[in-house]
């Protein structure tokens, strides 16, 4: 069995997908339909930006996507299409890749809503109100914990966010909050705490407003049933239904992105292989330290493509 997946924001780099792009016109109509549905050249920005401006939530969000589509239309162009997958999963934003791939969500609406979901996670917190940091060498559940507990000291916010492998989850909320949890995990045995370079603290309740936002966004847009099971980030398994989809994304804003847990039960399940379609390699590791038996592969440019056939 396999299972196609989308990575999440901090894998772009200029110049993503356009190798793709000049290699595969399926791949090239990916970023024109983008361009246009956002009423401006992303694609210009991917390829030839500063990555300072590419990194903003706004950007990233929809140019990651954009990248993750292009290789999965040059996937299509050499004869492997969805029915290939038994599920999809996506990390964070990766998961409106993943829906877009399973021919739930148009291409357009997904560029338009992720672009709005960037504006709006941005916006949703003053920049320096809010901080992200990774935490190595701990548990969900220990992590979790000592999170509620510092919480509480001085009733700010701080979650876990992302519960990403068996070694690395990632905490958010205010940054005084999350800086004291970071701290007081590595006295509980943490190997690091590194605070992130991010811009807001996503995963969070602060990112209420977000959420808000995209309840009023995905209102208006049509979602159909996927062709293959979506294993939704805060749930860890299997959706169907365009209703439970709908709610599923706006709680994503807020809420923790079960990604361990959504790797294990797909390896459960029976899967054996993980393809990771899109910019950067984060998802593999991190599939690698969570299911060590599976295959995992990179679809990000050509020459991957071209492995496939071998």
């Amino acid at each position: 069995m396999r299972a196609f997946v989308f990575p999440g924001q901090g894998a772009q780099t200029i110049g993503m997908g356009r190798e793709l792009a000049e290699a595969y016109p399926a791949a090239r109509e990916v970023f024109e339909q983008v361009d246009e549905a956002l009423g401006e050249s992303l694609s210009d920005l991917i390829w030839n930006g500063d990555i300072e401006t590419l990194t903003l939530t706004q950007n990233a969000q929809p140019a990651l996507m954009a990248t993750s589509m292009a290789a999965f239309r040059a996937l299509e162009a050499e004869g492997i299409t969805i029915q290939d997958a038994n599920y999809v999963a996506g990390h964070s934003l990766g998961e409106y890749s993943a829906l877009c791939a399973a021919g739930s969500l148009t291409l357009e609406d997904t560029a338009r809503l992720l672009r709005l979901r960037g504006q709006a996670m941005q916006e949703a917190v003053p920049v320096g109100v809010g901080a992200m940091a990774a935490i190595l060498g701990l548990d969900f559940e220990t992590v979790d914990r000592i999170a509620r507990e510092t919480a509480g000291e001085e009733e700010e916010v701080v979650q876990a966010a992302n519960d990403n492998d068996p070694a690395q989850v990632v905490i958010s909320g205010h940054k005084a909050a999350v800086e004291r949890a970071a701290e007081a995990m590595k006295e509980a045995g943490a190997k690091r705490a590194l605070m992130l370079p991010v811009s807001a603290p996503f995963h969070s309740v602060l990112m209420q407003p977000a959420a808000a936002a995209m309840a009023d966004a995905l209102a208006g847009v049509d979602i159909q049933p996927p062709v293959v099971p979506l294993i939704a980030n805060v749930r860890a398994e299997a959706v169907f239904e365009p209703g439970a989809i709908r709610r599923l994304l706006v709680e994503q804003v807020t809420g923790t992105v079960r990604w361990r847990e959504s790797i294990a039960n797909m390896a459960e399940a029976g899967v054996t292989e993980f393809w990771e379609i899109g910019a950067g390699k984060a998802l593999s590791g991190m599939i690698k330290r969570i299911a060590k038996d599976v295959t995992v592969r990179n679809i990000g440019v050509p020459v991957d493509i071209v492995a496939l056939r071998g």
